[in-house]
């Protein structure tokens, strides 16, 4: 029938689109094949030189003609139902793995390979990473997550949650908090710069040269950063950071802080000078909920840009640093917008009580 058949006729579109398939290194091989014995055919090859160049048969090559005559890339390169290849491992045996995979451990170890859950199913390391990619099953990874137990969860929740989406009119909000611990590290060898191919290196080994404690109030409204770098974090030196916020500030204005539980922040002390300074408010987050005080969000902006990599020699060398970046970060400012209600967040907790208590019963 085709022995002479003239050229294929198609549209430039249609070329410009198998061009594209026929040169891809992504698709499956066969659809790859397809595209290029069509554009041959296109260009006027007989279909005996098709099938010999695509290494197929004269049967497939006339197939496949026929289907783009009659229904052009119309659903091009898919495999009819019943033909294609037959899979080669039961539902009853994926079903077994996915369930080995979630709610079992190979024996001494705390999660599974895909080595040792072959070994184990009796099938390969690729039909493992097959059944797990397909379902997102990850055994090599672990998300922590810690559910507060304070009595006063959902009113302390409340309480921030609403300064965020909805500030008191004329107030300053900052979220307020400290970045305890800061050490001054010393690398023991000069790191190597990054080259083409290779990252950028550092010894892992250090000199400590002192530690600091950085104090840091977020306003809320701007993102500006108000920091102090001081040598311990008892309530004298919580108290001397209040006292640079009450000078920063300008009078008349209402000041609304949002702290954790720290026992710094409700010594009698503190609660002594903010009796003095009625226009002080503090509210303070749910145990456990470190995610609700917005400033921990710029503690990891700093730690990762500016503390993490650095070296310092001593801990005015470390300050230093930490001044500038709060420095340039106050030129051009971006708050972080906080999104979620209060009610979104009880929800998902709740959610989250219900599965671990479910877990704990089996």
């Amino acid at each position: 029938m085709y022995r002479f058949a003239p050229p294929l006729s198609m549209t430039d579109e249609q070329r410009a689109e198998l061009q594209s398939l026929a040169s891809s290194s992504k698709l499956p091989h066969r659809v790859v094949v397809r595209a290029r014995a069509l554009l041959l055919a296109a260009d006027g090859a007989s279909t005996t030189a098709v099938a010999a160049e695509c290494d197929t048969t004269v049967a497939t090559i006339r197939s496949w003609r026929r289907g783009f005559e009659e229904r052009g890339l119309e659903k091009f390169g898919e495999v009819a139902p019943g033909r294609g290849r037959k899979a080669t491992i039961s539902q009853e045996k994926i079903e077994e793995i996915v369930h080995a995979t979630r709610f079992t451990r190979p024996r001494g170890k705390t999660h599974w390979s895909t080595r040792d859950m072959a070994a184990a199913q009796g099938v390969s390391r690729a039909t493992v990473q097959r059944i797990w990619s397909a379902r997102g099953l990850k055994p090599h990874l672990v998300k922590t997550f810690k559910l507060s137990n304070d009595k006063s969860f959902e009113e302390k929740l409340v309480d921030v949650v609403g300064l965020y989406l909805n500030p008191p009119e004329g107030a300053v909000v900052l979220s307020v908090d400290e970045k305890s611990q800061c050490q001054a590290l010393d690398r023991t060898q000069p790191s190597l710069p990054m080259k083409p191919g290779r990252a950028g290196t550092m010894t892992h080994d250090y000199k400590r040269n002192g530690t600091t404690t950085l104090f840091a109030a977020l306003n809320i409204l701007t993102g500006t950063i108000l920091g102090k770098c001081l040598p311990r974090h008892r309530n004298g030196e919580f108290l001397k950071f209040l006292r640079l916020i009450d000078r920063t500030v300008p009078k008349g204005k209402e000041i609304h802080l949002i702290l954790d539980n720290y026992s710094t922040h409700k010594h009698a002390n503190v609660r002594a000078w903010l009796e003095k300074h009625p226009r002080f408010h503090l509210h303070f987050i749910p145990t456990s909920s470190s995610w609700l005080n917005l400033v921990e969000r710029w503690f990891r902006e700093i730690t990762d840009k500016a503390i993490r990599r650095g070296s310092f020699t001593s801990v005015n060398e470390l300050i230093e640093a930490i001044n500038e970046f709060i420095e340039i970060h106050n030129n051009d400012p971006k708050p972080f917008i906080w999104t979620a209600t209060a009610d979104e967040i009880i929800e998902k907790v709740q959610r989250g009580r219900v599965a671990l208590k479910a877990v704990n019963q089996n």
